[in-house]
């Protein structure tokens, strides 16, 4: 079952590369919850968790190198809630790693929550700039 579905009124942006990554990124973290929800070997789920993580962070570079090109004036503010979660997520790869947490339901519903937050309020602010 889909932790998040991507629709173009809740998280459409309205910028091309923005809308086509977001929904790839909704895709590897399903899997992930998937694997996660599901008895999935640690190993998999390790393995979904780095891959969506990377994503995550070339992601975020990329809105990042797209708003600057554009002088976006919401910029600062739009990096400092990309790298609050690549902290929190970098902490929960280290501890998943290292056997001291786990994916779990809790897990996917902070990342869920985080979206559905973060694209109206953040990734809309950049629409009129970048599209």
């Amino acid at each position: 079952m889909s932790l998040i579905n991507w629709t173009a009124d809740q998280y459409g942006t309205n910028v091309g590369f923005a809308d086509e990554e977001h929904q790839i990124l909704f895709g590897k973290l399903n899997k992930l919850y998937d694997l996660a929800t599901g008895g999935a070997e640690r190993s998999a789920i390790g393995g979904q968790l780095d891959d969506l993580i990377a994503y995550v962070v070339d992601h975020f570079a990329h809105e990042e190198k797209e708003m600057a090109a554009a002088q976006f004036s919401g910029i600062e503010a739009h990096k400092a809630e990309h790298q609050a979660l690549i902290a929190t997520c970098a902490d929960l790869q280290k501890k998943f790693h290292a056997g001291e947490a786990d994916v779990t339901e809790e897990v996917g519903q902070m990342v869920k929550g985080w979206l559905d937050s973060h694209i109206p309020t953040f990734d809309r602010g950049y629409s009129s700039v970048l599209s």
